[in-house]
């Protein structure tokens, strides 16, 4: 059996390499000599994640348990360090905080120095290697001799990269078939890259495009099957039973099986969408229902077919699958969109959308396959204004009538070939009364450590910043910063791994020209 050193020893090479080659090669090399039952727990340990989840230890539990005298020499299995992970998921109720910290104690004190740093950082949601999911899939096809093609098509449906890998291994291409879209198994979104104008879009995509809305909602997936609907967000959580009009409307469409992409969002009674915040208020705890369905009906509107009546399309163009989407939904359920090759039209699309109290549109190439999860080399987002959704990597104590609140915001994005978050700067403006009350509350929820002034956090809040533009700039290491930037709103229902990537970053400057 596999001793953890061998985990931290491959991750330490990873880290170090810049070449993704090498990481690849690296990761391979490891994965291949692994016994069954450590695949999967070395993959989600080398992707920086457990496979457990969260397990709900604060960190100055973990560096109380870190800074117990190291053992001398490894002998830590692999699969003794998910025993006690296991157990600390477990432990609930009277007497669970005594019993994670003698768990902890006993983990790290059986630990090498080096095992210490990776478990605090492991079990703290802070190891970053550069072993991103990209990598990692690489990495299991190159293990696994198989296609990379066929590996990424399988991780898109997954439950995760640790059981991709553990049948990648032991059952080969025909047990990755498994991985498949299924009725009431939500898959991760589809998502874009940013462009700078609908010229820029078209310039790019293939023509024609489909130009359609960019609604500023709540992103739904829509599964149905006879009278039966369910309906998950962009995290897949089940939320039907908090928009029940939605699920109506849904049951009455004639067919008999459905998974739709979509956004729900909620108007006043002129017919303006409401503010992102005010939309999200439908999906808040401990709700009464039915007063919320009276005070903020919510509207879906749908804008592409995955399946439909056991045809899946999530591999068929874009083109077939709005033709399932034509015949599955009617068109005031469908999404306002436009065809073109010429930015004329595609412009005054946009204005209507702006108009209308929309973000702006989307640019799809309708020979697109659906790719789940993934940012999409074929779908651009377009706003008025440059916007990124960034990571808050530490924040500053306020002054005046900001006092005790943490105000000044470290933005930060992901360098996917480092796997660390590179700063671009800071902000205090746009923030409300409740957004420093609330930001404040979660924030040191998340602390790692301080100093005078500020309050560094693990880096797992998204927030979306509008800016002028950017500035090179030698003062952060991406060498670029925000102008005038601002918080537009809080991304809740976004993951780190879904925020903006430096690569966004330098395709925005690039475009500035």
């Amino acid at each position: 059996m596999a001793l953890l050193d061998s985990v931290v020893t491959t991750s330490a090479r990873i880290a170090a390499s810049a070449s993704r080659l090498a990481k690849i090669r690296t990761l391979a090399q490891f994965l291949a000599v692994l016994a069954v039952a450590e695949v999967e727990i070395a993959v989600h340990y080398l992707a920086g994640a457990l496979p457990q989840g969260r397990i709900g230890v604060g960190y100055r539990t973990l560096q109380a348990a870190a800074a117990r005298t190291p053992a001398i020499a490894p002998r830590l299995q692999i699969t003794d360090v998910d025993a006690v992970i296991r157990g600390l998921a477990a432990s609930a109720g009277t007497g669970s905080h005594a019993r994670r910290a003698a768990l902890l104690a006993e983990l790290f004190e059986a630990a090498t120095a080096m095992e210490q740093d990776f478990l605090l950082r492991l079990l703290a949601s802070e190891l970053r290697q550069g072993a991103q999911d990209g990598v990692m899939i690489d990495a299991i096809a190159a293990a696994a001799s198989l296609p990379v093609a066929v590996l990424r098509a399988a991780a898109m449906y997954a439950p995760g990269l640790g059981r991709l890998a553990l049948i990648a291994l032991t059952e080969g291409e025909a047990g990755l078939r498994q991985f498949r879209l299924q009725l009431f198994h939500p898959v991760a979104p589809m998502l874009a890259q940013t462009a700078q104008d609908v010229g820029e879009a078209l310039r790019t995509l293939t023509p024609p495009v489909q130009f359609e809305w960019k609604m500023d909602g709540a992103r739904i997936q829509v599964h149905k099957h006879g009278t039966e609907v369910r309906i998950y967000t962009r995290a897949l959580n089940e939320i039907g039973a908090a928009i029940p009009e939605v699920v109506a409307a849904v049951q009455a469409l004639p067919t008999a099986e459905l998974v739709l992409d979509g956004e729900v969002l909620a108007f006043t009674a002129s017919g303006r969408p409401h503010p992102f915040q005010t939309t999200m208020r439908r999906f808040g705890r401990r709700l009464n229902i039915q007063a919320m369905l009276d005070e903020l009906p919510m509207r879906a509107f749908f804008f592409d077919c995955l399946l439909l009546d056991g045809q899946v399309f999530v591999d068929r163009p874009m083109s077939e699958r709005l033709a399932a989407l034509g015949r599955a939904v009617p068109q005031e359920c469908k999404m306002p969109r436009l065809v073109t090759a010429h930015e004329e039209q595609a412009m005054a699309f946009y204005e209507a959308a702006l108009k209308a109290g929309h973000e702006g549109v989307m640019a799809k190439s309708l020979a697109s396959v659906y790719e789940a999860g993934n940012r999409g080399a074929n779908w651009f987002k377009i706003k008025q204004s440059h916007t990124l959704d960034l990571v808050i990597l530490a924040a500053e104590w306020g002054n005046g009538r900001r006092q005790g609140k943490l105000s000044n915001l470290h933005l930060g994005a992901l360098e996917p070939g480092t796997g660390e978050f590179v700063m671009l700067g800071k902000t205090f403006k746009g923030l409300t009364d409740a957004m420093l009350e609330w930001q404040t509350r979660e924030l040191l929820a998340r602390e790692t450590h301080r100093d005078t002034m500020t309050v560094y956090v693990r880096p797992e809040l998204v927030v979306e910043i509008a800016f002028s533009d950017l500035q090179t700039s030698p003062r952060y290491p991406g060498g670029f910063a925000l102008r005038l930037a601002r918080v537009k709103r809080f991304r809740e229902d976004k993951r780190p791994d879904e925020a903006d990537t430096m690569q966004a970053v330098r395709r925005i400057h690039a475009a500035q020209g």
